[in-house]
């Protein structure tokens, strides 16, 4: 809850150097050494906050920032991005209600491919598509702090996702003395979670300290059948240098999740459910379904028939729940480190590597026995798959899209204390990723024909024994490519106090270099991305170069290729905060980011008439952001307000050229974003304590864009975003009623989202209400070992999570497909028993 001293530090600052646990929740070493911080003397280091949640801010932009005395009253294991759901600007819809599955993020606006997701300041985003996988975060107890910058990013942040803000965690530094605890979850659905924790303490004649934990939960799908699995391995070690504040650490994360997928309803079409008479806008229902909510992936699977001499088919659907799996092993090693090398002058160095592996879906095919691919140079013949001694089958085959990503990083500063008021800071980042994307054909095991699995999740990737292998011993692929992305970014900024230390002013510029070598090793069809990987010969070559296959008909193909592409800019970062008053201050920030186009629409090509190649041109997205608030401190209040604007522009949609004669990626306009925010946490008394956010946005498109080959427009101008809630409001009240028992509650309204470009369908709004309880046992001389209970969507609150959204809902109207969505999770109740030691 709330330990405080009425003394108010007015204008504390973090100039020598001193890195305060907590002062900051900045993205990198160097960042956090230079950020100044007004701190509220709280008995411990840091700034004032109300239980965890409200935490006073000071630096030039809206951050809302969330540490570990409130992530620890959210449920065991729940990703993090859950835990900041009730900060204003974010909303986040969770797949499961443990968080295993994954979720949707949207942060003014800005789907979670434009947002930077940072951990201990190294980028989370895919390299590739810039995706972010919320189920591989890192356990929520292992979390010190968590921020939400909303619109912009810091002036190093080494990114080139990044035109919405960032979302970064920090973890948590090993403690001083031995110590440690265990932990047990159970929960509806069948979840059981164990974790564990043990911190040396400091050790040797250098102080060096480290902790070590380890977690596994399992459950049930709230909805359908199958299991979520989890296991997570993490580490530090920290070793101070002197007592100047300067420091060494490592640290290392594994994350293993294998998880059955979810399948949402189709929703309604636009002319479903209109109230023409009243509103002339449509909102969408689930479908009729025999399971209503619960719809999910087929529950049976007809046993293929495998006989010989038989022209047998495999007719099932591939939406049987058994394939339809998404598996990811990721890891990477931190390091973070601070050396005062003289007076004044000051170096931080974060390098970083990250592993991913992951197959990205459930992708299966019917292949014939006969098939081309199997054939290759062959004209006859073919390879019998279901072992029925004929090649006369149609058999199903898994085809995975796997990702294997190595990333290296770093990001360094040179910080220059000119004096007391005044510093300086030059920073480079590296951010290199060998991004290697397969498809090797892999067998399904059909040992019990009714409830058939994948031989492997990986396809045929791993083991040799599991591949498809053609006539010439060629492992069949669905894809073959490898991208190197790599980003090379300088930034400086110059940071100064003025009036007596009350305005605080930044200056900042950071110059990104972004690369991505591309090579794509199969044969590409010509004016699109879908490729082909054989090795049947082509049987002729055109007079512009392209090839063509007789199994293929007339359809022309671009031999393997290799191309790279460059993208810089000179983007600029400022803002100022100044102090007046008893705790009162206000900041304003401007600030320019760019999000480089991603690896697949740079793969599509098409061959131009005078036989060159050509890609497409897309350009970078690019944001302006401007920011203006007001922030109020005192010993019981902690409260923010801001306005803001945002300028999104060469916005990438998938759109029709008409001079490539195919669809691609292009820059088709600008959005227009403006907006409110506010957050206030009070503590009237000591026991108490209250928070409370609002969230407004207006965000319209500006231009219509092509959608067809015809030159058709899509009439979008003037339209909402998908996706985006214009109105969120939070609130939470926590209460400690004794030294044993302390209770919180907590609810989040997410307004009307439009589920199409055009705006004639939406989806609508709604309120979740969890509740946590907490049992202290050290009354009983059991230091740190409580039991705690957890209840999300405490009403059973019946709500679309994350939509698939479309053009169009209108039969008949351009752009039209049905849209669907997955339902939220219904009530769910946990409780866990920690005993520390």
């Amino acid at each position: 809850m709330t330990n405080r001293k009425q003394l108010f530090w007015a204008t504390t600052a973090l100039m020598s150097g001193l890195l305060m646990a907590g002062a900051a929740s900045a993205q990198s070493t160097g960042t956090e050494a230079t950020e100044v911080s007004d701190v509220v003397v709280t008995g411990q280091r840091g700034p004032r906050n109300i239980e965890g949640l409200a935490v006073a801010e000071t630096v030039a932009k809206t951050r809302n920032t969330i540490n570990q005395e409130f992530i620890a009253t959210q449920g065991a294991g729940q990703t993090i991005l859950q835990v900041l759901n009730l900060t204003p600007g974010l909303s986040f819809t969770n797949a499961d209600p443990y968080g295993s599955s994954g979720g949707n993020i949207r942060l003014r606006g800005f789907d979670g491919n434009r947002v930077s997701l940072t951990f201990d300041g190294i980028p989370l985003n895919d390299t590739g598509n810039y995706a972010s996988y919320t189920n591989q975060q890192m356990d929520p107890e292992l979390i010190e702090r968590a921020s939400v910058n909303t619109g912009s990013t810091d002036v190093d942040s080494p990114t080139a996702s990044a035109t919405g803000g960032t979302i970064n965690y920090v973890t948590r530094r090993p403690a001083a003395d031995f110590g440690g605890w265990v932990q047990g979850s159970l929960g509806d659905f069948n979840y059981r979670r164990v974790m564990g924790l043990i911190d040396t303490g400091e050790v040797g004649p250098w102080g060096t300290s480290a902790w070590f934990a380890a977690s596994y939960q399992d459950y049930d799908k709230f909805k359908g059948i199958g299991n979520l699995e989890k296991a997570q391995y993490n580490a530090r070690i920290y070793q101070p240098l002197g007592d100047n504040g300067d420091f060494i650490s490592l640290a290392g994360h594994y994350n293993v999740n294998k998880n059955y997928n979810y399948n949402g309803p189709n929703l309604a079409t636009a002319t479903g459910f209109c109230d023409v008479a009243k509103t002339q806008v449509c909102k969408s229902d689930v479908e009729t379904s025999p399971f209503g909510w619960g719809v999910d992936f087929d529950r049976t699977y007809t046993a293929p028939t495998v006989r010989a001499g038989v022209a047998d088919v495999d007719s099932n659907s591939a939406n049987y729940w058994g394939l339809r799996i998404n598996p990811s092993n990721t890891g990477n090693i931190r390091g973070t480190s601070r050396f005062t090398l003289r007076d004044g002058l000051t170096l931080t160095v974060d390098p970083s590597f990250q592993y991913t592996l992951a197959a990205g879906g459930s992708q299966q095919t019917v292949l014939s026995e006969t098939d081309a691919l199997l054939r290759g140079t062959k004209t006859t013949g073919g390879v019998d798959l279901n072992g029925d001694g004929d090649t006369l089958d149609r058999v199903r085959v898994h085809t995975p899209s796997v990702t294997n990503t190595h990333r290296y990083g770093l990001n360094s500063s040179l910080i220059w204390d000119l004096n007391e008021n005044h510093r300086l800071r030059a920073a480079y980042a590296l951010d290199w990723g060998r991004h290697r994307q397969t498809g090797n054909y892999g067998f399904i095991d059909f040992s019990n024909p009714s409830n058939p699995t994948f031989v492997d999740d990986f396809g045929g990737r791993n083991e040799e024994d599991n591949r498809v292998v053609n006539l010439d011993g060629f492992a069949l692929q669905a894809r073959n490519r490898k991208s190197i992305a790599s980003l090379n970014q300088f930034s400086a900024e110059y940071r100064g106090r003025f009036l007596q230390e009350a305005l605080t002013v930044t200056l900042g510029v950071r110059a990104p270099f972004f690369e991505r070598e591309l090579n794509q090793y199969c044969y590409t069809q010509n004016a699109s991305s879908n490729v082909v990987c054989t090795t049947e010969v082509p049987n002729a070559t055109l007079a512009n170069g392209n090839v063509t296959f007789a199994s293929k008909g007339g359809t022309q193909y671009i031999k393997p290729f290799q191309r790279t592409v460059k993208f810089d800019d000179i983007l600029p970062n400022v803002g100022a905060t100044y102090r007046f008053g008893e705790g009162q201050s206000v900041f304003g920030s401007y600030s320019e980011s760019l999000s480089a186009p991603r690896t697949d629409s740079l793969y599509s090509t098409t061959r131009l008439a005078d036989g060159s190649l050509g890609n497409p041109t897309v350009q970078p997205e690019t944001s302006k952001n401007l920011d203006l608030g007001y922030r109020y401190t005192t010993s019981t209040i902690v409260a923010q307000l801001s306005v803001f604007q945002n300028q999104f522009d060469n916005r990438i949609v998938s759109t029709f050229d008409s001079d490539l004669d195919q669809f691609v990626d292009r820059n088709v306009g600008s959005v227009e974003t403006v907006g409110f925010e506010g957050s206030i946490g009070w503590s009237p008394i000591e026991q108490l304590s209250l928070y409370g956010t609002v969230s407004l946005l207006n965000s319209e498109l500006q231009d219509d864009y092509v959608y067809d080959r015809n030159g058709n427009r899509l009439p979008t101008k003037g339209k909402k975003q998908v996706e985006t809630p214009e109105q969120m409001f939070s609130l939470r009240a926590s209460y400690k009623f004794n030294d044993v028992f302390s209770a919180g509650v907590q609810g989040k309204y997410t307004g009307e989202r439009w589920v199409t470009d055009v705006n004639d369908l939406k989806v609508d709004a709604y309120t979740v209400v969890d509740m946590d309880a907490r049992f202290d046992f050290s009354t009983l001389g059991l230091e740190g070992t409580y039991l705690q209970v957890n209840v999300t969507n405490l009403f059973d609150e019946q709500y679309y999570s994350s939509i698939g959204s479309r053009a169009s809902a209108t039969p008949g109207q351009l752009g039209y497909s049905r849209p669907f969505a997955n339902v939220g999770a219904p009530r769910t109740i946990m409780a866990s028993l920690r005993y520390s030691f």
